[in-house]
């Protein structure tokens, strides 16, 4: 899932990108540096972003004898990925990689001018850090810091990530019609795209309103809809976003759950551009028909939830 993030922020972002590289816990990708800052503002489940140095293996650093670090004084940050490379020293790794940098610059454990952040995991990799992701702001936006808020909400970092891989751009509309207490339109609005919210609840409408007023986003439409008029209130939308109602305390207006699946399934290709994607968020896999299912990845929440994180294109 962070993969596939790193994908749609780079290609809603940029004119042209390539995956070079990936393995656990890191993704090289090759694109123009004039991007950096609007694909760090957007990502979410990737913690920093910088300039490649290499990737080494533990008994042969050598390499980094030829590489030339940004004026100033520097530090190395290492960082085992869940637990790999268990057998490596990395203080002397740290050590070694230290020395050879240290030939044109100084360190500075405290303060340094430039962080070099190791990864180790598959192999050793180096990267200069540039960006780092803002998650005290995501947990600023968490649904017990709201208003008016739901337990069952996803977190900030997920309806984040849910938009990233839909891939849509900065000013495009993205529509969700079960908007809830309104987590994922609040990061489109955030993240600088025209939000769109429906839902059946007018109580929702007005939480959702309220939150947003609460962090001072503007919703750029939204109504009281059944989901079956989506496509007729909202035609022609960018993009739709979307975590549908789940679980006992879900209201339903008596409607059984796998049913309104079935509904949305039948309108959403109809509201949504040909071409373009939609994130739709469920407890189970679902298929669509007329829209291409490209990626669904499991997220075990509890014992009875799993959510599946659907990306279709229509």
């Amino acid at each position: 899932m962070p993969l596939a993030e790193v994908k749609g922020c780079l290609a809603a972002e940029t004119d042209h990108f390539e995956i070079v590289s990936n393995g656990p816990g890191y993704v090289v990708a090759s694109f123009d540096e004039k991007y950096l800052d609007s694909v760090a503002d957007r990502i979410a489940m990737s913690h920093s972003i910088g300039r490649y140095l290499g990737e080494y293996t533990p008994d042969d650093i050598s390499g980094l004898s030829d590489v030339i670090l940004p004026e100033g004084s520097f530090a190395i940050r290492a960082k085992r990925f869940e637990g790999m490379m268990k057998d490596v020293d990395s203080q002397k790794l740290i050590r070694s990689a230290g020395a050879l940098l240290s030939r044109k610059n100084d360190v500075n454990l405290k303060d340094p001018d430039v962080i070099v952040r190791m990864q180790m995991c598959d192999k050793v990799h180096l990267y200069i850090e540039e960006k780092v992701t803002e998650t005290d702001l995501l947990e600023k936006r968490k649904v017990g810091e709201r208003p008016f808020f739901s337990p069952i909400s996803l977190h900030p970092k997920y309806a984040r990530a849910l938009i990233n891989m839909a891939e849509v751009k900065r000013g495009e509309t993205v529509l969700d019609p079960f908007c809830g207490t309104g987590g994922i339109v609040i990061e489109a609005a955030e993240m600088g795209m025209k939000a769109v919210a429906s839902d059946f609840d007018e109580d929702m409408i007005i939480g959702c309103q309220e939150n947003l007023d609460f962090y001072g986003l503007k919703m750029h439409d939204f109504d009281v809809l059944d989901i079956g008029e989506i496509a007729e209130r909202f035609p022609e939308m960018d993009s739709i976003c979307t975590d549908p109602p789940y679980g006992r305390s879900t209201k339903t207006g008596g409607e059984k759950i796998d049913e309104i699946y079935r509904r949305a399934g039948e309108v959403i290709p109809k509201c949504l551009k040909k071409g373009h994607k939609a994130g739709i968020v469920l407890p189970h896999p679902l298929q669509i028909e007329g829209m291409t299912l490209q990626n669904m990845f499991e997220q075990r929440v509890h014992g009875s939830l799993t959510r599946h994180y659907h990306i279709f294109q229509n």
